[in-house]
């Protein structure tokens, strides 16, 4: 690939940008991981590793001002390179990269999903959100009071780990559906999620939508259930749709209040088209119900994100601040409460009404993406016989939790992004073959390794799934790493092997979020 020159901005150009509140995606092309480390506030992460897989679907006007960096790897230029050739015409580098930002005196965050986690933090100081403490709570269960705990977190986070009793009610779910949970206005009810954010959310949404029940988040969620010693349930699987739903009016009163006092506009379907058909603007268009909603009936247009995750991972559905956003549902509930959330961070939101109303499309969510590229492709029947001929090198571009867990045998694994790096562990060979679990992203990859060796490269032909399809031999561990398993960085409020100075760490590290937000300045919070 030929990298070619591009501008260099100034961070103090893009502080100027974010506080003038006008459009820029800041991306850090870098792995999730590293990412994770440290980046600005309003820093993206969009991995080069993935460019063309989510480009399209997360940047979606190709003029939006883009500027792109990394900490010194060397992938910011052909990340800006690769931008280009998707058809992206404003794409500039971050002078100086991280480190310039850093001199530059900019302020530096920690972990994902940045700015969700420090608005919470922000609502619970604004609002002073109630909640009880594991003991607390672990005392109501115990003498079997009028309780019910509502997991707002996805459904198999949920079943991963989760209070004793508990019911899976992702957090769009929660205004919509807790009357019919619980009925009894004199029930105790209360919302955990793995940390703070969706259980504080969840719970002030509650609160703002006026519910006569005492409800509480569960204070530091499951982390705080382990620090306690207390025990996790795993397997769970009740969910809010096991409940028959009720008379869906006092919860859409209480939303349309909300968005009210949010200043969340309500548009019509010829307002949207106008919004998105207006140059120089970006309009991300989401329906917030559940998947098996969306994938039965969806407006065009508009992709799936959940409203809850939604509101604690805008960072990955909107990337580009300052951008506008339209949410649609179909009960009028969904939509504009979290609509009154994204309007509180400072995004310019507006709710249509009716999602399942007028031509619809149906099936699962699906990212724009451009054509794959012509590569040459084995199939894994002559895969295998090459192997037995120990003269073929495969090297697997999978999310590094897929090759652990299961890969072809003798396959090695490597980030796309560190390609050239893994051709120095890997044993010289005659041939290279790239596989992934479909062999979408490994086709892509494809590309980049051709650049880096004059042996031939090959990709497998349906990827890992139809190697395993096939009934061929696979193995499991971590021996062939080629690279660091920098693709995703393993959140301290997931799994069930956390370390408990690594949860007591994350807690103290949520607990200094709005002090930094003070320091950055461009957050443009307003909590109501």
């Amino acid at each position: 690939m030929t990298v070619v020159a591009f501008p260099f901005v100034s961070p103090a150009d893009v502080r100027a940008t974010l506080l003038a509140r006008a459009e820029i995606a800041l991306l850090d092309v870098r792995e999730e991981d590293p990412f994770a480390q440290s980046h600005p506030l309003w820093a993206a992460n969009l991995p080069f590793s993935k460019l063309e897989l989510d480009a399209w679907g997360r940047l979606p006007r190709r003029d939006v001002k883009v500027v792109v960096f990394d900490d010194g790897e060397g992938l910011a230029a052909p990340a800006a390179t690769r931008l280009r050739a998707l058809g992206y015409t404003d794409v500039s580098l971050l002078d100086g990269g991280l480190a310039g930002w850093r001199d530059a005196g900019g302020e530096l965050f920690r972990d994902v999903n940045v700015p969700s986690k420090s608005f919470g933090e922000l609502v619970e100081e604004k609002r002073h959100t109630p909640s009880l403490s594991a003991e607390e709570v672990q005392g109501l269960l115990d003498r079997k009071a009028d309780v019910v705990v509502l997991d707002a977190r996805r459904f198999e986070e949920y079943q991963t780990m989760g209070i004793p009793g508990g019911v899976s009610v992702p957090g769009a779910e929660l205004v919509l559906r807790v009357r019919d949970l619980a009925p009894d206005p004199a029930t105790q009810v209360i919302v955990n999620c793995a940390g703070r954010t969706r259980s504080i959310i969840g719970t002030q949404s509650l609160v703002n939508a006026g519910i006569p029940n005492p409800v509480a988040a569960l204070r530091n969620g499951t982390i705080g259930w382990t620090l306690a010693g207390q025990q996790l349930a795993h397997g769970q699987a009740r969910r809010f749709s096991d409940v028959p739903a009720g008379d869906p009016s006092a919860a859409r009163a209480a939303a349309d209040e909300v968005a009210r006092r949010a200043g969340v506009k309500i548009a019509t379907p010829a307002q949207v088209d106008a919004w998105v058909a207006e140059p120089g603007r970006t309009t991300y268009r989401f329906d917030v119900r559940t998947p098996e909603e969306y994938a039965r009936g969806h407006r065009p247009g508009f992709r799936g994100a959940p409203g809850g995750q939604l509101v604690q991972e805008t960072d990955v559905h909107a990337p580009v601040r300052g951008a506008r956003i339209v949410l649609t549902d179909d009960d009028g509930v969904r939509a504009r409460m979290s609509a009154s959330w994204l309007a509180q961070m400072g995004w310019d939101v507006a709710v249509l009404d009716g999602a399942t109303t007028g031509p619809l499309e149906s099936g699962p969510d699906a990212a724009p993406r451009p054509p794959e590229p012509q590569v040459r492709v084995v199939i894994p029947a002559t895969l295998a016989d090459w192997l037995a001929s120990g003269d073929t090198a495969v090297i697997d571009v999978t999310a590094s939790a897929n090759h652990v867990a299961r890969h072809i045998p003798g396959a090695w694994w490597s980030p796309r992004s560190a390609l050239a790096q893994a051709l120095k562990t890997i044993p010289p060979a005659s041939r290279y073959v790239l596989t992934c679990g479909s062999s979408l992203l490994a086709r892509f990859a494809a590309q980049d390794l051709a650049a880096l060796t004059d042996r031939p490269v090959w990709v497998l032909d349906g990827g890992n799934a139809a190697w395993f399809a096939a009934g061929l031999p696979q193995e499991s561990g971590d021996a062939r790493l080629a690279s660091p398993r920098i693709d995703r960085y393993r959140r301290p409020y997931e799994g069930t092997d956390n370390a408990t100075e690594a949860m007591q760490a994350y807690l103290d590290w949520e607990f200094g979020l709005v002090a930094q937000l003070g320091r950055d300045g461009t957050h443009f919070f307003e909590v109501i």
